[in-house]
């Protein structure tokens, strides 16, 4: 399984691949913004997709949205924090496919993970 992951925090990619590492997850990709995670992204290459909701320039909404013009169907999970949650409903509209809200877990990460079918 493929996975990209899109944070501007440093520390939080490395959170995420840690914990994606600690449920077999090796084969991922890092995006330090949205912007990189759209350029890197295309149908066929990922199998899910993570991304922050809080990120400057392209907000992670603003990623789910480019993302689904090009593939409706890939797993897309919003990273967010509980202040974020007030948000869901737009991101639901928008195709989101599941939240993980910080701090998180692996297991909860496996579990999300485990939902959509990786």
């Amino acid at each position: 399984m493929r996975v990209l992951v899109a944070d501007d925090s440093s520390t939080m990619r490395k959170i995420i691949l840690r914990s994606l590492q600690a449920v077999g997850v090796t084969d991922t990709a890092e995006a330090c913004d949205g912007a990189e995670a759209v350029s890197l992204f295309a149908p066929g290459k990922y199998d899910m997709v993570l991304t922050d909701w809080n990120m400057p320039g392209m907000t992670g909404l603003e990623v789910l949205k480019a993302i689904r013009e090009q593939d409706k169907n890939i797993p897309i999970i919003m990273v967010t924090t509980e202040a974020e949650k007030s948000r869901v409903l737009e991101a639901i509209q928008a195709g989101v496919t599941d939240y993980l809200v910080k701090p998180f877990t692996p297991d909860t990460l496996r579990e999300k993970l485990e939902k959509h079918g990786c």
